[in-house]
């Protein structure tokens, strides 16, 4: 052998020591993912309570603001596939840390957008770029913790990594609303911009490698796409969640509490909404680990991903018909503890199905379907809630977790052979 072969051996097996060790440390591991992706959400989280209300000073339609409020998923819908195959090619770190810079870029672009002409361009600009990073950061968070995971761990790990951003995102829109009502929006954002750029240097500096073997997948192409059944199945339900969540709820909640002379604690609807939103997803962050966690006990995903797409389903019939800051309140916890308690098992469960060396491509394909159903959500609702109003489009929000329950089951059975398969070890 020559002396080369021989060097090149060795750092590959160096290489996949280092990855098996990694199986001891998933503890770490997805620790340093999680306070990454917590700071990195509060970027992502700051534009929601203020972006609705800018069509008023901006001068702009709704249907653009919708544009705008969507154009990071649609750019994410793009590179969601090419993400995931890279992460298959050549690993998690780089495209993970790469992502996260790319998002500190796009949300100083929102500072930007405060003091250039044409804000809605900016704006525009600012959530493609982001969508593009956010495509890397999704694509190889899930499959660190897939990678550092085993079927005792795989559901609690995946809420985990998901709660990361999750509850960075509430205190994006939380402070996002506030600081934009106290202190003027620009602030809001710069402050925004600080932490994004904190949270790429904390990825840089603490999330290892997890995702290469002796030899790299050197057969994933960017072009590739995982569209075998399991992938579908869990896809399709993102979909359906994130277009009532994202699309639906909280492109829609600025304006509902405007309609219904709702506020809490003196702010108007954009602070109020702030707020709201923040309750939702703080209940969907601890459900995540909540459901994740149980599924894993259980040996079976299926029954506790019943349970909380039940729950998303009755909180829009809650939405429907709360005419108060208290029945708000109930309908949203609702929403927010079937969101996230779905996220984790739901991932988990594509964990289970999926082969190691096909996650990455699987995160990708499931993240399209996600995207394509919050991006579509405001473009949606947001002009028909002008035309029809609120209650119907919350009860067809209510209705859609429930086609999602079925498409679940069907999914599962075709893949499996059982509606109640067992966790894979």
């Amino acid at each position: 052998m020559k002396e080369s072969e021989q060097s090149s051996g060795g750092v590959a097996a160096r290489v996949a020591s280092r990855v098996r060790s990694l199986a001891d440390d998933g503890d770490l591991v997805v620790g340093a993912v999680i306070v990454s992706t917590f700071f990195i959400g509060f970027g992502g989280g700051v534009i929601f309570p203020i972006l609705p209300n800018l069509g008023a000073v901006l001068g702009i339609s709704p249907v653009l603001v919708g544009i705008i409020l969507s154009a990071n998923r649609f750019s994410r819908l793009l590179a969601n596939a090419p993400a995931g195959s890279l992460v298959d090619r050549i690993g998690t770190r780089t495209p993970f840390v790469v992502g996260m810079f790319v998002q500190g870029v796009a949300t100083f672009g929102y500072v930007v957008a405060m003091v250039a002409p044409l804000p809605e361009a900016w704006f525009l600009l600012a959530r493609l770029l982001w969508g593009v990073g956010s495509a890397l950061v999704f694509a190889t968070a899930y499959t660190i913790a897939a990678d550092v995971s085993d079927g005792r761990s795989r559901g609690a790990n995946m809420g985990l990594i998901r709660g990361g951003v999750l509850f960075g995102f509430p205190t994006g829109v939380v402070i996002g609303g506030v600081l934009s009502e106290l202190t003027g929006t620009l602030t809001a954002f710069g402050v925004a911009t600080v932490f994004a750029f904190f949270a790429s240097a904390i990825a840089y500096w603490s999330v290892p490698e997890t995702h290469v073997e002796a030899e790299r997948n050197t057969s994933a192409k960017p072009w590739d796409v995982n569209t075998d059944l399991p992938a579908l199945t869990v896809g399709l339900v993102n979909f359906s969640v994130l277009f009532v969540y994202i699309g639906a709820l909280f492109a829609t909640l600025v304006l509902f509490l405007g309609q219904n002379d709702l506020s809490v604690f003196g702010f108007d609807a954009q602070g109020s909404s702030g707020i709201f939103m923040g309750l939702t997803v703080v209940a969907a962050g601890v459900s995540m680990y909540v459901g994740g966690s149980v599924s894993d006990r259980r040996q079976s995903r299926i029954p506790t991903l019943l349970f909380f797409l039940g729950a998303t389903s009755l909180g829009f019939v809650l939405l429907t018909f709360a005419d108060s800051n208290l029945s708000l309140a109930l309908a949203c916890l609702f929403v927010g503890v079937g969101q996230g308690g779905t996220s984790g098992p739901l991932m988990a469960l594509l964990g289970d199905l999926v082969p190691d060396d096909e996650m990455g491509r699987a995160v990708g394909t499931s993240n399209v379907f996600g995207d394509v159903g919050g991006g579509f959500g405001p473009i949606v609702t947001l002009p028909l809630i002008d035309v029809v109003g609120f209650e119907p489009i919350y009860l067809s929000c209510a209705a859609l977790p429930l086609v999602a329950a079925v498409t679940l089951l069907v999914g599962v059975r075709r893949e499996t052979g059982h509606f109640v398969p067992r966790v894979r070890p």
